[in-house]
This record gives structure tokens, sequence and C-alpha cells, in this order.
């Protein structure tokens, strides 16, 4: 079934438009698997506009191992680095703040294709591709590893990880076997690698620097895609984009503790705010975003930003959280301290900004044309366009590198 999953989201990734609509609806039917970009503009239009409801529930799982105080999805994380701020966890993730790690990486923007299976990597200075490589199958995110010295593209499709050097923009090696590697982030102690396995409904917990398996957790909620984790590290919350779910997982026993149902919804990127208190979520379907609180599992409000609201990314101050509304061609800011939309900046002529993350200086935020095949450069002071970039085909999971911050949690780059 698995191999039928993968074979029919790489068929997707060929049409556009309404084929891709009539395609979705059978996927969604019969398998209950599929990818963020496969939803028709019509469908979303449709679906986005309920209001948010209050009747959001959760389910509380029993513990599938005996827990003790150290061992609650409360408690902090054995060998996670200090928390950084009481009010600001991002605050090692400033303006220019590179670790000695990455102080000699050249910035540069890498963009993984994934319908030609290759890596565009482009030169925020000259705004040109300097490099191009290919990948395996399908290639969906660059992510940075937790100790900042290797970026891995995630290929979906062709099961397994290209290693990237960041000092040359080059590939590292070989390709590295691992199962439907949609994404992957790294829990906060840097003890594991979470390969989220999408189309297998499960999150593999490997070795971050072999990848040999040491963990194997099922997830039966349809499209685990992102995640984001606790300022302590005892837990994480990730989204469920097809069953409209929340899974919160602790991570000393790595066990699934409950799921909050956020009904009519299609649950995207995760983000913890600054404080570490309340996790916002984009969610496509409503075309804005949720507070979660996740120590009660909850949804505290929302705030509706635009269509197909995707992609998270705080800024370089932690003030302000920048939204991509893919079908809508723009990027929301919200206040984080008053949790209230400031300003909408539109792509000009429309476009598809989706996934990607701040320049190191805080100046530019870096996007994904997801279906236009294009890089947006748009200034966080004003919202205008820098630049755009022709790059390959389905370009998604962007990166920018290098960031600052002292460790990495994966995706495209969540440093603190």
């Amino acid at each position: 079934m698995a191999i039928v999953q993968r074979l029919t989201r790489w068929q997707r990734l060929s049409v556009t438009g309404a084929v891709i609509a009539s395609i979705v609806a059978v996927a969604a039917v019969g398998c209950g698997g599929g990818r963020d970009s496969d939803h028709a503009a019509g469908e979303v239009a449709r679906v986005a506009t309920p209001r948010p409801s209050p009747t959001a529930t959760v389910t509380h799982l029993p513990s599938s191992a005996k827990q003790t105080h150290s061992t609650a999805a409360s408690a902090p994380l054995a060998g996670m680095p200090p928390i950084a701020s009481s009010t600001n966890i991002y605050a090692d993730a400033g303006k220019d703040m590179l670790s000695p790690a990455v102080r000699h990486d050249p910035y540069l923007i890498y963009v993984p294709n994934s319908g030609g299976s290759s890596v565009d990597v482009i030169d925020p200075q000259t705004m040109q591709i300097v490099h191009h490589f290919t990948t395996g199958l399908n290639p969906q995110h660059i992510v940075p590893s937790w100790d900042l010295k290797t970026l891995y593209a995630t290929n979906d499709i062709g099961n397994s990880l290209t290693p990237i050097n960041p000092r040359t923009g080059q590939r590292a090696g070989s390709d590295i076997t691992v199962n439907d590697p949609y994404n992957m982030y790294f829990t906060p102690n840097g003890r594991y690698a979470i390969v989220v396995s999408e189309a297998l409904r499960r999150l593999d917990f490997r070795d971050p620097h072999t990848f040999a398996l040491r963990h194997r957790l099922y997830v039966p909620c349809p499209g685990i895609d992102h995640m984001d984790f606790s300022a302590n590290g005892g837990y994480l919350l990730a989204s469920c984009e097809f069953s409209a779910q929340l899974v919160k997982i602790n991570l000393h026993t790595l066990s699934v503790v409950s799921y909050l149902h956020l009904p009519g919804s299609s649950p995207q990127d995760v983000k913890l705010d600054p404080t570490g208190r309340v996790f916002y979520v984009a969610d496509r379907y409503r075309g804005g975003v949720w507070r979660i609180d996740g120590a009660h599992m909850r949804a505290l409000g929302f705030i509706k930003t635009g269509t197909d609201a995707h992609g998270l990314y705080p800024s370089r101050d932690g003030r302000f959280l920048y939204v991509t509304n893919r079908r809508g061609g723009s990027i929301t800011v919200i206040n984080f301290a008053t949790h209230r939309k400031v300003t909408t900046w539109h792509i000009p002529g429309g476009g598809s900004p989706d996934m990607g993350g701040v320049s190191p200086d805080g100046k530019v935020i870096w996007l994904a044309g997801r279906y236009n095949s294009m890089v947006y450069a748009v200034s966080t002071a004003d919202g205008h366009l820098i630049g755009e970039i022709p790059v390959g085909v389905q370009p998604h999971g962007l990166c920018v590198w290098p960031q600052p911050g002292r460790y990495s949690l994966g995706h495209t780059g969540v440093t603190r």
C-alpha cells in the first residue's frame, strides 16, 4: 500500500489545475495520503470561508509507559541547551548571531525542486543560480542538521537524503537511504533525527549522524507534516494535514499524548511564539493561523490572514511572525505581543509563496514560489519585492543558510 501511495503522489506532481483537483479528490478518499500542494484553488476557496469553530475537541490517550515527574511531557528534556530567554526563545537566533560552526559558510539560498529532483543554489548578492545538482526523486525540504554542519535534501519518493556541504554549496556524498522522508526535524537535545514519513503515517527517530533507526512511532492521523517543540523540549506538537488534527508527542517516552481536533481545518506549519507559551498553526482551509495552548491542548483563537495560509517564520528580533498565504500570493505580518495582524504584503502580479526563511540580518524573507517555478526575495522593512529568480519545477522547502542560532531543530532552518 505504501508503494501505491508514493507512486500516486509522484503522478500528481506532473499535473496541474483541474486535473490536480480530480486526482486529489480520489486520493483523499482512497488512501488519505497526499501532499500539501495537492488541493486545487477552487477547493481551498470553498472550505476557507467557515469561521473558527469553538468546538475544537481534545482526545487524551493513556500513557504507553509508566511516567514519573521527570518523564512527563511538561518536564525539561535532558541534554537540551539552556533556554535562551524566558521572554524570547529565539534570543540566540537574532540578527547576525552566527555560531562558530557556520561563521565561514557562504550565504546561499538552497532550493529543492520537487518536480525536477534537483537543488538550485542561489547567490543572494547576484540573484543568480551558482550551483545545480541532482538528488533522489521528489526532494521536499532542505534541512540543516542539529549541529549546523550539514544540510539534507529530503527525497520523499526517492526514499533518501542527499547530504550537502554548506561550506561549498555542493553535494557532500552519496544519498542516504531512509523511508519516505517528507520532512525532517531534530530533537532539541540533538539525540535523534526525526524523519517525518507522512505517507507511512509514522515518525522514525534515527541516529542524527548515521541515520540508523532507533525508534519507530506510528501516528495514525493522515498527513503528519510539520511540527515544533515546547520551550523546554519535553514535547512536540505536529500537524496532521488531512485529518484536521494536531498531535502532541512526549519526547521523554516517544509516545503520543493527545490529539486536538480542529473541525474543517487543514493544519500546516507550526511555530512556537517567543514566550514559549503559544503555538501558532497555519490553516490552509480556513486561511489563517490558530493560536494553540500546547500545555493544555486547546485553541485560544484564530487570526485570518489569506487564502492557503502555509509557512510561518519569526522575525529576527522575535517581534513579528511572517505568514505565507500560498494561493493568496501574499505574506501577512502578525505582532506576537498583541497577536494581531499588522499588514499584508502582496507579490506583484500574484505568486505562490510557500516555504523559506529569513536572511541572517533579518532584512529579507526568501520564499519558494511553489506553483510559479520562482524564488521571491521580499523586504521585511516594507514588503516590496526585491527580486524574482526562476528555478526548477515545484520549488518547495527553501533553506536560507547560514542561519543565526546555537542549534537547528530542522525543517527549513528552525534555530534557537
